[in-house]
């Protein structure tokens, strides 16, 4: 473990990137309406600036997480930031749409190190005693960034215009040389890359996202298709993309699995909730971006309190805190959907709080169940997983509320009592908060059991660690 001083220097450090790395996929949105009347586009085509970076990013984070089992974290996200830094360069002077396209694949090739690396610190860095702070504190960074991204973007298109929105992101060069200074140096370790399985995959996830984006069985299926090949690549190769004994552990499966439902939900919150304040309560984009943004600075300043209860309680006992929070969250939306939009601001604060509790929680524990020499993998896979989970609840909870969106839902019951836009909207929050419970209960069997019985199986006067 390195030196405290150090590694907290370190942590900032991460924060600051963090923040530009996840800023940059959400404040893309706002401007989306500019860039077709731009360059004469349609709504779908314009969208590719946000689904083929959403899809590389996916990617991207998980063949990063792989190749840190290997090489140095320097290094690693050296290459990550000089390429992000030139995906925005590139974007700022593009002349043309495909000029545009091709710069936010290269940003994205580079901001996808970001995270996951970024989650693996703490791991290699602070002993597991110390990593809830630690990731407390990320996930705040995580929360805010998502929070401020929007009103940055709407700021930025409004009185300057969309392409320096791509100038931002160059200010992560700041921080190379300060990396460099105070990551650890760390030798290479021994090892073949598996280029097939890593294509095989990486073609899988991105057909499967494109198939449920699109709405394309057969996309979808040739999907699967590619992941079958990818399961008998791994089981039958000596040194695979993805060992298989990451998903022997039914620690790191069941997290897996609770952190999908986690962020199915914390996306859909941000997707719908624009759409019924301005369904039900008529509000413009930058009103809405001002009512959001109280929800995420309350996650990113409580957000590290939960990190440190993840230290003191356990992880086990922040997750589930988390849960409930959220669950509230949403049973709170779903009664007032319609009402004020000062109290829908006021409900947003339990569900962003307690993702991001969820989040410095589960990060923790997740890696706590991961075999040594595979925690880069593993932590790639819960990102990937995460954003597979962002663009099926996206694909899904669109179709559930175009209507209302538009203004051409007829009147449907609420589950209290609402009718037309507000209900379709408040039904949503109400089947997320049963999600929510659930996978809360899910969490405790899984592993609320599997607690218990390492305190019955720990010796009287042995000291049992928190996960």
């Amino acid at each position: 473990m390195e030196s405290q001083p150090r590694a907290d220097k370190l942590i900032r450090l991460l924060c600051f990137i963090l923040l530009f790395s996840v800023m940059n996929v959400t404040m893309f949105n706002i401007a989306l309406p500019d860039i077709s009347r731009a360059f004469g586009l349609l709504p779908s085509e314009a969208g590719w600036v946000i689904t083929g970076y959403s899809i590389i990013y996916a990617v991207g984070s998980l063949t990063y997480g792989k190749l840190a089992d290997r090489y140095p974290l320097r290094r690693l996200l050296t290459i990550g930031l000089l390429l992000f830094a030139a995906g925005s360069l590139l974007g700022f002077l593009s002349p043309n749409y495909a000029t545009v396209l091709a710069a936010r694949f290269v940003q994205s090739a580079g901001a996808s190190s970001i995270p996951a690396l970024v989650m693996i610190v703490p791991v290699r860095m602070y002993a597991p005693e110390g990593r809830g702070r630690v990731l407390g504190i990320l996930a705040s960074a995580i929360a805010f960034a998502s929070g401020v991204g929007p009103i940055v973007g709407g700021f930025v298109s409004g009185w300057l215009d969309w392409r320096y929105l791509f100038l931002i992101s160059i200010g992560t060069l700041a921080a190379l040389p300060f990396l460099r200074k105070w990551l650890p140096d760390e030798e290479p370790r021994s090892g073949k890359f598996d280029l097939l399985g890593a294509l095989l995959l990486g073609g899988s996830v991105t057909l499967f996202m494109l198939g449920i984006t699109q709405w394309s069985g057969w996309l979808a299926l040739t999907g699967a298709l590619l992941l079958a090949l990818f399961v008998l690549r791994i089981v039958r190769t000596a040194d695979p993309f993805v060992q298989p004994a990451v998903f022997r552990s039914g620690g790191f499966r069941s997290g897996l699995f609770s952190s999908f439902l986690v962020y199915a939900v914390s996306f859909t919150v941000t997707f719908v909730t624009p759409m019924l304040l301005n369904a039900a309560n008529g509000l413009g984009t930058s009103a809405i971006g001002l009512l959001m943004f109280p929800a995420a600075m309350s996650a990113a300043v409580f957000g590290r309190y939960g990190g440190k209860l993840a230290d003191r309680r356990g992880s086990l006992f922040i997750i589930v805190a988390a849960l409930i929070l959220l669950a509230a969250g949403q049973l709170a939306l779903s009664l007032f959907s319609g009402g004020a939009a000062g109290y829908v601001a006021a409900c947003l604060v339990f569900g962003n709080v307690g993702a991001a509790f969820y989040q410095a929680g589960m990060t923790k524990l997740v890696a706590s169940t991961l075999p040594a020499g595979q925690t880069g993998v593993g932590m790639g896979i819960l990102t990937l997983g995460n954003f597979l989970s962002c663009a099926i609840a996206g694909a899904v909870v669109s179709k559930l509320v175009d209507g209302a969106a538009s203004g051409s839902a007829s009147p449907a019951f609420g589950v209290f009592g609402h009718a037309g836009a507000a209900a379709v909207f408040g039904n949503v929050y109400f089947a997320l908060a049963a999600l929510c419970l659930l996978n809360l209960a899910f969490v405790w069997a899984a592993f609320g059991r599997r607690r218990k019985a390492a305190r019955r199986a720990a010796s009287p006067g042995a000291e049992t660690q928190r996960a």
